[in-house]
């Protein structure tokens, strides 16, 4: 089967949408089918260098949803799409967020292959646009012969806007990779209890919060540290240094940007995994990462998280925003050794639910169950 998957963000920057592709696509290839990967792309050492075709270089941001979506707004993207479509006739193009502006958008305007749109996205409040979708949206979204979306709480939200039938395949993890003996990190391993955070230090994520939590938790547990790894330059953790020093709380370490090779030693460094987001997350993406790795979560009683983590199993889930109830689940899940290690391998246990293998073999059999639906043969 000849496939296309279609990113309309910085295929360069790392990012759940990013991800997800790299990892479908990887999985498609060892599967043996054709995969090409359409992106904008900033650099030219990204991953999948080998098959990436990269419609544009020039990439901006654009506030959204709490976050920053970096896509390209080139105009010549749309002429990019309408060649490459024509030259490599995909049985499959298989568009992720097909709706975001520009080269989803120009893909589904010539494509007329079978298309697949994966949804992502979830915000609790209205969309600015979609609230108010032209015709042109609408008939987009009507090219789309099937629809997923990566869990309850981002169906529910893409089909206020555009009613129909999506079916729910979540994001998958690397299970060989975070399940792997990954040696912790030994400056860490010095009989001191560790939480580990992970994630860009956007307002949505609540990272602040986590602060506010972790000083509570100090004073009762003052050996606790707190390790804080994500895609994060010096402006955006200034102010929580400065936080972190105006207020005297010892123990916390901003790590930032890690390797991904490295990321499993930190999971299986930590005691507890912490992710006090706020909202806007569809899937709990980091959670299954450290279910993986067999470590109990604390996490936001949100849609999306809510979906990944049963509060009592894999781990405790928290109001979100509320730091004492983030602090007292973090020293309960501290003090009791026993109930980590249990809650460790319910995770672990549930995690296999998640692997990218599996998430890649239910998307083929989405794909052949959708053109049968229309009518068109698809090769094995």
């Amino acid at each position: 089967m000849k496939i296309a998957l279609v990113s309309p963000y910085d295929f360069s920057v790392p990012g759940g949408v990013v991800k997800h592709i790299y990892y479908l696509a990887k999985h498609f290839r060892e599967m043996g089918h054709e995969v090409k990967v359409i992106a904008p792309c900033s650099r030219e050492d990204a991953p999948l260098s080998e098959y990436l075709v990269k419609v544009s270089s020039l990439v901006v941001g654009i506030p959204s949803a709490g976050s920053v979506a970096r896509v390209s707004v080139s105009p010549l993207v749309y002429r990019k799409a309408k060649k490459i479509l024509g030259e490599e006739n995909f049985d499959v193009v298989h568009i992720h967020e097909p709706l975001t502006p520009m080269l989803p958008v120009a893909v589904l305007r010539h494509s007329e292959s079978l298309n697949i749109g994966t949804f992502h996205a979830y915000r609790p409040d209205p969309h600015p646009v979609l609230e108010y979708s032209d015709v042109l949206l609408k008939r987009l979204a009507n090219k789309l012969d099937g629809r997923i979306a990566v869990s309850m709480a981002a169906r529910d939200y893409i089909s206020r806007y555009f009613p129909g039938d999506y079916r729910i395949i979540p994001n998958g993890v690397d299970l060989d990779f975070f399940q792997s003996m990954a040696k912790p990190i030994e400056r860490f391993c010095d009989g001191r209890p560790n939480i580990l955070f992970v994630g860009r230090l956007e307002k949505r994520k609540g990272f602040g919060f986590l602060l506010d939590a972790f000083k509570i938790v100090q004073a009762e547990i003052p050996q606790a540290r707190l390790l804080v790894v994500g895609a994060f330059d010096d402006d955006d953790k200034k102010p929580f240094v400065e936080y972190v020093r105006r207020n005297r709380i010892h123990g916390v370490r901003f790590i930032g940007h890690v390797p991904e090779e490295e990321l499993p030693r930190y999971y299986h460094t930590c005691d507890v995994f912490c992710a006090p987001s706020l909202g806007y997350e569809s899937f709990g993406m980091v959670l299954v990462e450290a279910m993986a790795a067999g470590k109990p979560v604390v996490a936001s009683a949100i849609p999306g998280y809510t979906e990944v983590v049963k509060s009592g199993a894999e781990g405790l889930l928290v109001p979100p925003g509320d730091p004492q109830a983030l602090a007292r689940a973090i020293i309960h899940l501290l003090n009791n050794p026993q109930l980590r290690e249990w809650m460790g391998e319910m995770g672990r246990r549930k995690a296999a639910r998640y692997s990218w293998r599996q998430i890649a073999s239910e998307v083929l059999d989405y794909y052949r169950e959708v053109a049968e639906l229309k009518g068109k043969k698809l090769p094995k």
